[in-house]
């Protein structure tokens, strides 16, 4: 196999005439792309960068080149001026290297690029979805939040500017933080439609900023309407094995070959206090001390090369991609050898030895760095058969873990395939307080500061009903402002298109809330009968669960007996009916009269900081406990956790425990729950009319100020469906019944080892990618989630899983009144999934010939 790009021979070819699909455009584009197939029955192909340094091994300097020389163009478009106060911000994982290129080839830009690794003690700055993405969720931890406070341009850098849906979402998340008047797109190819062009001109006209955009190329890719059967029978004839001349067939779960030699250790001598990457930032000065010392790490890793090596490869890990470019760079330039580089990837695609085919070969392994979505495979493709003498595998300290060296790691995968492996690793960084220092040629920034806040003894008092809510006031307290008179409704078609085209965020506006249908009730009383127990006891056996495992510091004494005294804060709406049954169950087992408040939390924007606020103020954050109602795919589980450090980061208010305590955990996503059985909770069946009359919570910027709670309404209107004190009351009837066995059931779960698989994110993630969706946000997990998919939105199929019984009667039930196809799949962690329609095309009517509700 040659892993060189072939002037004869197009490495997109093999997939074009097979699936007649048809790259137009630049005459560049061939030589930039090649072709291949996703492993993935749902979609075809996917576009393969020769000059990117990921999928394919390629020359260092034209891989830093291409990147050098966009850097450039936005220089000269910017001027000298705009340029000096230039933020580069790269995408993880495929264009962190490529930003960090365009940043050196502005000169004195700092640099950040996105991550979706978690940093404990580092807090989110911003977030966003990459709706086309395997893994989708995006996170910003800049060690100077400064760093994206100016308003000098932003010059946001990905691989490929497919739809324009990632960099919207991007700018809209930051522009509401800090606005500019000035973006730049940079990308090294352009395939978006006519129609994505528009939307983006029409979204910067929108917020009143200029977007430019600058490639290396662009053209069109056109498939044909048969091009997912033809490109599931190629991957269905493929997809057994991977073919390296030379060599058997060679299976993905190959290992190394008995007395493998232990890799070689070359210690870089990596200059201190200098960043692996752009992770949480990188400034000039780290830029020249990093150029200073290349020459020196190189010349270590030419050393610790055997003599007669004619071809290297330097192997990149993941995110870290620019680190190991500059030393495979330097590596280049000092030596006589072919050097190449390239990086793992967590993309899976399939490989076929063919010259026409961009993927050659592909080697799996099991991720090595503890990630947060769990444990899994990775790859690295055009590696085996590369004809290479010696492989330099670079990785940051958090990835030099056990399963590195494992008989089945990334390590042992490589010795399989080359004569020497060399092993460097980079020192991960780690934050300090203080900012990094900047160079004195470069113009100082302006920092943000907060804006003045209300203390938290100016914020109001918590809203109660019967003035809002439908709850009683020793209930709970809404830490909400009312927006009851605001018209915030817009229908189900325009919500869902404006949302999934990036558009809108969901939080901005809310559905409109019917008087439910005699249906729905019926199926809301018809759940309550032949559950009620069943919640009872997981909400005894959450509640005795957090009762047991308060520390001493969340513990009152009485009569110098301390008895534990949490303060139950529910995240609203869905939790706050399982905040209410907990609080009564503590009453009637041990009586308690906790405290209850429930607050915002909204997807992609944290938790209302200034809810936080109050809560800090008026009790002790250990004392905190957050309730929701169950975990899905754990996206607010995390959204959480990383709000929480934020809040502490930028208030220095610490002690508040982002676990959350749960009725059901189906997703394996928190330690603290009821039970871990995916069943329908009746509250899932209806909108405001189970949880106290009051909508999803809002949070948009002309409605809700920095010294504002975030916002709901009081649905006054509906009082005559209202069934959410009947919820309670027949929950809590149950209470006495179940009491013993909810005792049991928390002795069990405190002896048992609760700590989260994530199996729930994971399944989402192959479900995205199985099905096509790429979006994981349109896959609602658990039979509740699914139930409000057939009620409130716009669903395109039910997996449920094989031989799921009666439980799922009501969803087959709704199904075939919505005409939604109902697939029984095996290797479900939950009951049934719910998928909401990838692509918005059609209004969406329920059972009673009403426009569904979000």
């Amino acid at each position: 196999m040659n892993n060189e790009v072939n002037d004869r021979v197009w490495s997109g070819s093999w997939v074009a005439e097979r699936l007649g699909v048809e790259l137009e455009g630049d005459a560049e584009l061939t030589q930039l792309l090649g072709l291949a197939l996703r492993r993935n029955p749902r979609r075809a192909h996917l576009l393969v960068s020769h000059v990117l340094g990921k999928h394919v091994p390629q020359s260092p300097s034209v891989v830093h080149g291409h990147g050098l020389a966009l850097g450039r163009r936005v220089r000269a478009l910017l001027g000298a001026d705009e340029a000096a106060s230039a933020v580069v911000l790269g995408y993880a994982e495929t264009a962190t290297g490529l930003g960090h290129s365009v940043a050196d080839g502005l000169g004195t830009a700092p640099y950040l690029h996105s991550t979706r690794r978690p940093v404990p003690g580092v807090a989110a700055a911003g977030g966003f979805e990459e709706s086309h993405s395997h893994a989708t969720s995006h996170l910003l931890l800049p060690e100077d939040p400064a760093l994206l406070a100016g308003d000098g341009p932003l010059v946001l850098v990905d691989d490929e500017f497919s739809t324009g849906n990632t960099v919207l979402n991007t700018i809209r998340d930051l522009h509401a933080r800090h606005p500019r008047r000035r973006y730049v797109v940079v990308a090294l190819v352009d395939t978006r439609s006519a129609q994505d062009a528009e939307r983006l001109a029409g979204f910067a006209h929108e917020i009143g900023a200029r977007i430019d955009l600058i490639t290396t190329a662009s053209g069109t890719v056109r498939l044909p309407e048969d091009v997912l059967r033809r490109g599931r029978e190629l991957v269905a004839r493929y997809d057994s094995a991977t073919t390296v001349p030379g060599t058997a067939t060679v299976p993905d779960g190959t290992r190394a070959p008995e007395g493998t030699p232990t890799p070689v250790r070359v210690e870089l001598g990596w200059p201190r206090g200098v960043p692996d990457g752009g992770r949480h930032g990188f400034w000039p000065v780290h830029r020249e001390r990093l150029e200073r010392a290349l020459p020196a790490m190189a010349a270590r890793i030419a050393e610790a090369l055997p003599a007669r090596a004619r071809r290297v490869l330097v192997l990149g890990f993941e995110e870290l991609m620019y680190a190991p470019l500059r030393l495979a760079g330097e590596l280049e330039r000092i030596t006589d050898a072919e050097v190449r580089y390239s990086t793992t990837t967590r993309s899976p695609v399939l490989a076929v030895d063919d010259p026409g085919y961009a993927i050659r070969t592909r080697l799996v392994f099991p991720a090595h760095d503890d990630p947060a979505d769990g444990p899994g495979e990775r790859y690295a493709y055009n590696v085996a058969g590369g004809g290479f003498d010696a492989v330099v595998a670079v990785v940051d300290s958090v990835a030099d873990t056990p399963a590195l060296h494992a008989p089945d790691g990334l390590l042992a995968r490589l010795a399989a395939h080359t004569p020497h492996v060399l092993l460097a690793v980079v020192p991960s960084y780690v934050p300090t307080a203080s900012p990094p220092p900047q160079q004195s040629s470069t113009p100082q920034r302006s920092r943000s500061c907060h804006p003045t806040r209300k203390t938290p003894a100016m914020l109001p008092d918590p809203l109660r009903g019967p003035a809002f809510s439908s709850y009683a006031p020793e209930e709970v307290g809404w830490l909400l402002q009312d927006l009851s008179e605001v018209t915030l409704e817009a229908p189900i078609e325009e919500r869902e298109e404006a949302i999934q085209n990036g558009g809108a965020h969901y939080a901005e506006s809310l559905p409109v809330e019917y008087q439910p249908s005699e249906q729905y009730q019926e199926l809301f009383h018809s759940a309550l009968e032949s559950s009620a127990a069943r919640i009872a006891q997981a909400v005894g056996a959450v509640t005795e669960t957090v009762l047991a495992e308060l520390p001493h510091s969340r513990m009152r004494s009485s009569g110098g007996t301390p008895i534990p005294r949490p303060v139950l804060v529910s995240l609203a709406r869905a939790g706050t009916p399982v905040g209410i049954l907990m609080r009564r169950w503590a009453r009637f087992r041990h009586g308690l009269d906790l405290p209850h408040y429930a607050v915002s939390i909204v997807r992609g924007r944290g938790i209302d900081a200034n809810a936080l606020r109050w809560l800090a103020a008026h009790h002790d954050p250990a004392d905190v406990v957050f309730v929701d109602g169950w975990t899905g795919k754990g996206a607010i589980t995390r959204e959480l956790a990383e709000a929480i450090r934020a809040f502490e980061l930028s208030e220095g208010v610490t002690g508040f425990d982002p676990e959350i305590a749960v009725l059901a955990d189906p997703g394996s996503c928190v330690r603290t729950y009821g039970t871990r059985e995916d069943f329908l909770i009746p509250s899932a069946c209806l909108n405001s009319t189970v949880s106290g009359l009051v909508s999803r919570t809002v949070l948009r910027a002309d409605l809700v100020g920095p010294h504002d709670f975030h916002g709901a309404k009081f649905y006054r209107d509906l009082a005559g469906a209202d069934v959410s004190n009947l919820f309670l009351d027949a929950v809590s009837a149950r209470f006495p019944q179940v009491a013993d066995a909810a005792d049991t059931t928390a002795k069990e779960l405190l002896s048992a080892d609760r700590t989260p698989t994530w199996a729930g994110w994971a399944a989402v993630e192959r479900i995205s990618e199985e099905y096509g969706i790429h979006d994981v946000n349109l896959v609602k997990p658990g039979v509740g989630e699914t139930t409000r998919v057939l009620l409130r939105r716009v669903p395109w199929r039910i997996l449920a899983r094989r031989g799921a019984g009666a439980e799922l009667d009501h969803i087959r039930l709704l199904a075939a009144q919505r005409g939604v196809p109902v697939e029984e799949v095996d290797d479900l962690p939950y009951s049934c999934v719910g998928l909401i329609h990838p692509r918005y095309t059609r209004a969406a009517t329920g059972a009673d010939g009403r426009a569904v509700t979000r």
